[in-house]
Formats: structure tokens, sequence, C-alpha cells
């Protein structure tokens, strides 16, 4: 989510070709709304810089040395959970975009899309929605859930602080792969109550992206992705 200190989306860029990062950094800079705030040429480094720089979104590429972007994704959420990742890939494959979404990033980006498409997703990620087509999202969330639900019993354990009738609503759309706004239109809020929501929901779960929380109210039978049809 961007920073309230500044109009601006800050970014880290994190790819090992120095001529895509420089490209992507005038790009980017040139952007009324954005700003790149760091570049890292290795997974390592895209950890430190995030930690260092807490920036809104970080466009990380898959494959880096020392440390790919899916063990850097992990780590950083683990010590920025409120980072948002857009991965950078060559990749469409299912595999890919499954273990992408499992390390908790709000969605992807291929290296062939247009220059359009990339600054839509990095201004859907800085809002905190996924960078996902919809149907896409909920065609991933169909499979991830079924894999969860032969892998694992139903989570029981009580929350230490049960989620509210309001946060329940967000979450169950959450789950079909809604974006915020979607949200916000059907509940009839606005979409900075809906970033409100997410935020309590997620600190209650102690998840960190809308995949894992959509998960889990999956596993616990609080959602279904099929109910938007």
């Amino acid at each position: 989510m961007s920073s309230v200190a500044s109009d601006k989306i800050r970014i880290l860029l994190a790819d090992d070709h120095t001529v895509v990062r420089e490209s992507m950094r005038d790009i980017l800079n040139l952007q009324p709304d954005m700003e790149v705030v760091g570049e890292a040429r290795t997974g390592v480094e895209a950890v430190r810089l995030a930690v260092l720089l807490r920036p809104d979104v970080i466009l990380m590429d898959l494959e880096m040395p020392e440390m790919d972007g899916l063990e850097a994704t992990r780590t950083i959420l683990d010590q920025c959970p409120e980072a948002g990742i857009l991965a950078l890939t060559a990749h469409e494959d299912e595999k890919h975009i499954f273990a992408l979404l499992e390390a908790g990033a709000e969605g992807y980006i291929v290296k062939s899309a247009r220059l359009a498409d990339v600054l839509a997703a990095i201004r859907a990620v800085a809002r905190g929605e996924p960078a996902l087509d919809p149907r896409a999202m909920r065609a991933m969330m169909r499979k991830l859930a079924d894999r969860e639900r032969t892998a694992a019993a139903p989570h029981n354990a009580s929350l230490p602080e049960p989620l509210t009738d309001r946060e329940m609503e967000v979450l169950r759309l959450v789950a079909t792969g809604a974006s915020n706004k979607e949200i916000a239109r059907r509940l009839c809020i606005s979409v900075r109550t809906v970033q409100v929501h997410l935020g309590n929901i997620y600190g209650k779960l102690g998840v960190r992206s809308r995949t894992e929380a959509a998960l889990y109210a999956i596993r616990r039978g609080w959602a279904s992705v099929e109910q938007t049809g």
C-alpha cells in the first residue's frame, strides 16, 4: 500500500540484468505517481534493501543469483509483511504462478507484457489488490484449495480475536478473487474501508497476503471459491 507521507508509489527493483533495471527505473521515474527508491542485483540484496527502504512495491525477478525470487519473496514477507511484491517472470505456466501465490506475491507480470499492463499491475499492488485477472485468480484458488483440502484436515483452533461480521464478509469475497473495488461496490463501503478491514483480517489470522487469507478461510469452511460463480 502506498506511503501516507508521499503521493508516489515507492518501488524497489530486483533484477540481475543491469539493462532491465536501468530501463525500468527510467520508465517508472517518468510516471507522476511512481518513484524507484532502490535497485537490487541479487535476491539477498533485495531482502536487505526491502528491510532498509520499506518500499510500497517490489518488482521481483524470479531468476537471480544467491537467492531466487521465490525465496526472496518469502524472506521479505517474513520481515516486511506490509510489502507488496509483484513478480516479474518469463514463465506463464501454472506451476510458477502457484509458487508465486503461495510465496505471498500479490501477482505477477510477464516480461513480454505491454508497459501499460506493467504500470497497471504496480498500481494494483500498491492499492493492496492482486495483479492477476480475477478469472485466473479464481482458477488458481480452486486448485490451491483442492490441494489444501487433500493435504490437511481443517484447522479448528480458535482465533485470539474473532473476525467481525463485516470482516468475514470481506474475507469471503477475497476468496472469490474479488478486487478491493469489487468488494467495496458489493458491500457499499469505500475502498479505503476495505483496505482497513483487510489489514485487520491479516493481523487476526496471522497471514501476509490475500492468497493466504483466502486459503485460511477455505480450510476452515468459512468461504468457497464458487460463491460468486
